[in-house]
């Protein structure tokens, strides 16, 4: 049986697999990207593909703290539009 990636929602705090969550990236550029791929080069936070989670990362500033940058509203609006 093959083994199933798991990861952990910085949110959430749950390992789920890899498939569940959402990975967002700072690029060695400093640039903010939505990794759908999972293998994107810079340092990675994942998050739970749910509304919720989203909400609470935009207010809690989560991110900005997992990836030691300001994290734009834009990111947060195309995670949306990801999950709908």
């Amino acid at each position: 049986m093959k083994k199933i990636p798991e990861r952990t929602c910085i949110i959430t705090k749950e390992k789920l697999p890899k498939s569940e969550l959402i990975r967002v990236v700072r690029t060695p550029e400093f640039n903010i990207i939505i990794d759908e791929t999972g293998r994107a080069n810079g340092r990675g936070a994942y998050l739970k593909k749910d509304l919720k989670v989203f909400e609470q990362a935009k207010k809690t500033k989560a991110l900005n703290r997992h990836l030691n940058i300001e994290v734009p509203d834009s990111i947060f609006d195309e995670l949306e539009k990801l999950v709908k």
